[in-house]
Parts: C-alpha cells; structure tokens; sequence
C-alpha cells in the first residue's frame, strides 16, 4: 500500500476521508432488567443494497479490551448460539430501510457495556464505527410511583365527574321534593314511575363509583 493509499485510510492532517458509508446510533441507551432493549443502528449506502450486505454487532463489556460478536446479518440473521446473550438477540431491522438494529431480552445488569454497529455494502465499506453505551438498571421506586399516578389519574378523574354528577342530580332532587312538599303537590302515576326510574339510574351510578375505586384499589396493590 502506498503512502497515499495509506493517508486515505488512516488520515494525515490536511487530508479529508470521504466515507462512503454512514452510521448512526445512539451514544447511550438505557434498559430496565428484564425488560426488552432496542439497540438502533441506521446506515446510509451511496450503493444499492444487496445480498452481500453484511452486518455485525459487538459486545465489549466495561473495563475490558475483549470483544465478542453477539450477531450476524447476510441475507439472514445469525445471533450468537454462545456466551451470555445466547437466545437474547433477535432482529428488528429492515436493510432495504437502512435500518440494522437489533434487540435484547430479558437484560441483566451483567449486560452493561459497550455496544458495536459494522456495516458492509460492497463496494461501500469504509465507514465510521459508532459505539452504544448500555446501561442496565433495576426500575426505581420513583419510576413505579410516576406509573401509580398515571393509573390513578386514569382512575381517578372520570369517577369523580361521576360522583359529581350524582352529586347535582341529588341535591336537584331535593330541592324539588322541598318545594313540591311546601306546595301540597301531589305526584301523579306517571311521574311516581319516572321517580323509580331515576331512583334505579342513581343506584347504577353510585355503584359505578364504587366499582372505580375498587378496580383504583387493586390496581395499587398489584403495583407494589
């Protein structure tokens, strides 16, 4: 290889590398154990995609040199068959998309560290080599208690504006039976009727209240 070859490979001050292949990931991606991750890796070819289409993701674990190949992309996806993350790995991308990702389950926090994308398109195979940061964590007592309120609130409000409006109808009966009893007014057939009728409604009413605390109540409880 001659010594311009080699400045275009590996760079010299003054000299730009024109890379003919683009790749994008996130710097850092958070997890929670047990549940399912996404690692994202989008590429951009200046060529056409075709059967010899390569991709391969790394794993470096933190404070360590060593790196292991945990997937396998040409044509079909080969995910690791050893090591820790055997029959964790499985693919949710889409080449023809540029899109290369590839996803973990049930994390560890045995997973955390350092994630590699390499893409090859030939004849587009220089290209820069983004890294992904994984940290895996416990869900804390914080985020358990934003889901709580969520459901409260999902709860919480629609039964409310339904004990409001039991609330009204009952005081607006009151006030009418007051006023029709000062009068001496007597009720006919019919509206004895449609009292039952409204008697019946409020009764629903008043048991869809309860109804939306209890499911309030359990929903609490399975959370903790």
């Amino acid at each position: 290889m001659n010594q311009r070859l080699t400045d275009l490979y590996f760079g010299k001050p003054g000299v730009h590398i024109v890379l003919s292949l683009e790749i994008k990931v996130d710097a850092h991606v958070r997890g929670y154990v047990g549940e399912q991750v996404k690692l994202k890796c989008i590429f951009k070819s200046t060529s056409s995609v075709t059967d010899k289409l390569t991709i391969d993701w790394t794993y470096r674990p933190p404070s360590s040199s060593r790196t292991e190949s945990i997937f396998h992309y040409q044509s079909f996806q080969y995910p690791t068959t050893a090591g820790t993350f055997r029959d964790r790995i499985s693919w949710v991308g889409d080449v023809y998309k540029g899109d290369a990702s590839i996803s973990i389950s049930n994390p560890t926090i045995k997973d955390n560290g350092t994630f590699s994308c390499a893409v090859k398109n030939p004849p587009d195979v220089h290209h820069n080599i983004p890294m992904t940061e994984l940290i895996v964590t416990e869900r804390g007592f914080g985020t358990m208690l934003s889901s709580v309120a969520l459901l409260s609130i999902l709860v919480f409000i629609p039964s409310t504006v339904v004990v409001i409006l039991l609330l009204v109808r009952m005081v607006r009966k009151s006030v009418g039976l007051k006023k029709r009893s000062k009068s001496g007014y007597k009720k006919s057939s019919i509206e004895v009727s449609d009292d039952t009728d409204q008697e019946e409604e409020d009764n629903c009413m008043a048991r869809l209240c309860v109804r939306c605390a209890e499911c309030l109540d359990s929903d609490y409880e399975e959370t903790y």
